[in-house]
């Protein structure tokens, strides 16, 4: 059952940006807004009001007009203009319901915004194969802000096919940073670098999506002390650019793994 918007995380000012979204949303698609779902770490259960956003989908009933997106567009722009810190920590996508269902990349653009600055405003994006996964956590975890259990909504994802959405992601991330480590050097993305390999790494594993505190607790026990001291570090928010070459030699055994359907040895 949806659940009251004032109530929906422990955090009123999360709650008053969402409420200010479903509005928005209500007043501009009208009967064509089917369900609005909280995703990521708000549904995963790791949130971190240091790092983490809101991560939000709306179920459309129908592909949007020019003129409606134009509208969405405009709303969004408001908000992000808003005075809450939270404001530009937006990030979610409008998707119509034959879309949703299941991935498909021949129908995978649709209206999206990204998080922070310049980059929080609407626009039409080709949504990638790790959008398998989205579908999955939404299907699974997914919040329900107002709408139907998204469990009608999206098809149950396969294990294989998220193993496969993993392998799938890996050249585009994580394998630019091991010509290119400099990102790391922010100390809160090297941290979600670290946890983030542990979720893929559980994925290939397991064929399931868990929250990235479990899967790093997963990671300290299957490895040993191999990444013990690397992901303790990452989970209290203590990595350090010393710890580089640990975190890229991590990098390389993820997508080592990616290559193979072996188990992992600790």
């Amino acid at each position: 059952m949806p659940i009251e918007v004032s109530q929906l995380t422990p955090y009123p000012d999360i709650n008053a940006v969402i409420h200010e979204i479903l509005s928005g949303a209500r007043a501009v698609l009208g009967e064509d807004l089917v369900g609005m779902y909280l995703t990521g770490s708000l549904a995963a259960g790791d949130f971190d009001a240091r790092n983490s956003d809101i991560d939000f989908i709306i179920a459309t009933a129908q592909e949007l007009s020019d003129e409606t997106f134009t509208a969405l567009a405009e709303m969004h722009a408001h908000i992000a203009a808003g005075s809450s810190k939270w404001a530009q920590e937006i990030e979610g996508s409008y998707i119509p319901l034959e879309a949703l269902r299941r991935y498909d990349p021949a129908n995978a653009r649709h209206p999206h915004i990204f998080r922070g600055g310049e980059e929080s405003r609407l626009f039409m994006m080709q949504h990638a194969g790790d959008w398998i996964i989205q579908r999955h956590v939404l299907r699974e975890h997914g919040v329900v802000v107002v709408g139907p259990s998204p469990r009608t909504l999206v098809d149950r994802v396969r294990p294989d096919d998220l193993r496969q959405a993993v392998r799938k992601l890996a050249p585009v991330w994580p394998t630019p940073l091991l010509d290119d480590p400099e990102p790391l050097r922010h100390d809160g993305y090297h941290a979600y670098t670290v946890v983030t390999l542990c979720r893929m790494l559980y994925t290939l594993e397991h064929g399931t999506v868990v929250s990235k505190p479990v899967a790093a607790r997963w990671a300290r026990t299957a490895y040993g002390p191999r990444w013990d001291a690397l992901i303790e570090r990452a989970l209290a928010w203590a990595i350090r650019w010393d710890d580089v070459g640990t975190t890229l030699e991590m990098v390389r055994y993820t997508l080592a793994r990616c290559q193979t359907t072996e188990s992992p040895k600790a």
